[in-house]
């Protein structure tokens, strides 16, 4: 479990939240008490009101403003400073950004006069954090920060958006609200049992149904969601020479792979992600299976076993311009008949001498291309997420999309809220029943929570994954 020194909420803070390297701009950010002093330290601006230049600390909220950063009289950058007040910032503190030129050297030398004239690095997430800790966000809409940097498809994107607009906490808080009223309306029949103040069991059970079917709206499609998220790994398969390293480049659209006549050129597994229909999908070129004298070779070949024991999905390949051979026959045996499986018969632009009568009786699908001529890619791709998808989920319709935390608190809440319906519905007794149903709030709590309602070790683990910046 990572942890963070015990931080300062009230230092400011300062870090560079764009990636070093040769880009037109980098960006160093201060947050803090004290962002506008140093900024008016290391800051010359070109403007003048009257004869007399102004400060940073002088300039209205939500500028930009033209000049230089300067240490003493030395010039280290032209640059645009932003100057924004609190509380209509990021952290709901004082925050300043420096947009200077791109590099490590200016980068770095305004990072360290920021830091010479009174500022601390931040922290990893800590601008974030602290956007948490000022009441500005949730815990789920800081978790949504992250996966917003992080993810690689589209319509996880979407979903990270809306729960960062706080969507998911507004649905998650209805819920929450709805079954304390519940648990309310059984602890006061548990505490005053001689006062009239019974609730119908056939109304609370209808209640308590109410919220189950809202949660389980909430955990709805979760496992396949998260192909959305993570995506999947798909290793491509076959004997040598069939053109899986061909079929790798033609998908990524680029000579990634080197590509030989002779048999065994890949030696070891190689990996790339492509987004295919908003899926981030990781594509393993796998070394040709078969039985060699070379050792590195059957090391290469024991590494491609490992890889298909674990993808989730296969896409075996066979050479169309060939006859099937007893190796062909022993693939086809070895993975016919088998779930997650697609055939690719690769090199339909040469003669056709590959028996697919063969190919439709053994396998459930089956796709011709060309990886030399590009041709049946958008066939081998729809087919791809068409197996993926099972026809169970479209990509369009995932919703809010939980990340792994969210998930199995999602999942507890909605375990013991059904163990509390079926408590009720049996007669068991009620405080057994409120026992269950405080159980699911008590995580459903945990899934939205403000700064306070968590222990400083679980948020330090959560803002330790953020960038330094953010």
């Amino acid at each position: 479990m990572a942890h963070m020194r015990n931080l300062n909420l009230n230092d400011t803070i300062v870090a560079i939240s764009t990636p070093i390297g040769q880009a037109g701009i980098g960006i160093v950010r201060l947050s803090g008490p004290d962002s506008l002093s140093v900024a008016d330290r290391i800051f010359k601006p070109a403007i003048h009101n009257g004869k007399k230049k102004i400060k940073p600390s002088q300039f209205k909220s939500h500028t930009i403003n033209y000049g230089w950063i300067i240490d003493r009289e030395y010039i280290i950058d032209e640059v645009l400073l932003t100057v924004m007040r609190q509380p209509r910032t990021y952290t709901r503190e004082d925050i300043v950004e420096i947009n200077c030129h791109s590099g490590i050297a200016v980068l770095k030398k305004i990072l360290n006069l920021v830091v010479k004239y009174g500022a601390r690095l931040a922290e990893p997430g800590e601008f974030t954090r602290r956007a948490f800790v000022n009441g500005r966000i949730d815990l789920s809409q800081a978790e949504s920060v992250l996966d917003i940097i992080r993810t690689k498809s589209d319509n996880y994107l979407q979903s990270c958006f809306s729960r960062l607009e706080g969507g998911f906490s507004r649905q998650i808080e209805k819920i929450s609200q709805e079954l304390f009223e519940a648990i309310a309306q059984l602890q006061a029949q548990i505490d005053f049992p001689e006062e009239n103040t019974s609730t119908p069991k056939k109304q609370l059970l209808s209640s308590l149904g109410k919220i189950n079917k809202s949660l389980g709206a909430s955990l709805k499609n979760t496992q396949e969601a998260k192909v959305l998220r993570d995506g999947i790994s798909v290793a491509i398969v076959g004997r040598p020479n069939v053109g899986k390293s061909s079929l790798l480049n033609a998908l990524l659209n680029e000579q990634r792979v080197l590509v030989t006549p002779f048999p065994g050129t890949t030696r070891d597994t190689i990996e790339e992600t492509v987004c295919i229909d908003s899926i981030p999908i990781k594509f393993i070129d796998t070394a040709g299976l078969r039985k060699s004298t070379d050792p590195i070779e059957n090391l290469a070949t024991k590494r491609s076993q490992q890889v298909i024991d674990t993808c989730q999905l296969l896409l075996v390949v066979f050479d169309g311009s060939r006859s099937i051979s007893k190796a062909d026959l022993k693939f086809i045996k070895k993975f016919g008949h088998k779930k997650n499986i697609l055939a690719v018969l690769n090199k339909i632009d040469l003669p056709l001498k590959f028996n697919i009568k063969i190919l439709k009786k053994n396998f459930k699908d089956f796709v011709k291309i060309s990886a030399l001529r590009q041709s049946g890619l958008g066939d081998l791709k729809k087919k791809i997420t068409n197996q993926i998808w099972k026809g169970n989920l479209s990509a369009d319709d995932c919703g809010l999309i939980v990340n792994e935390r969210q998930e199995k608190l999602l999942t507890e809440s909605a375990a013991a809220l059904e163990a509390g319906l079926a408590s009720l519905a049996g007669g068991i007794q009620l405080e057994i029943v409120v026992e269950y149903l405080k159980q699911a709030h008590w995580a459903l709590n945990r899934l939205c929570p403000k700064y306070g309602d968590l222990e400083d070790e679980l948020l330090d683990t959560i803002f330790s994954q953020f960038c330094i910046g953010k």
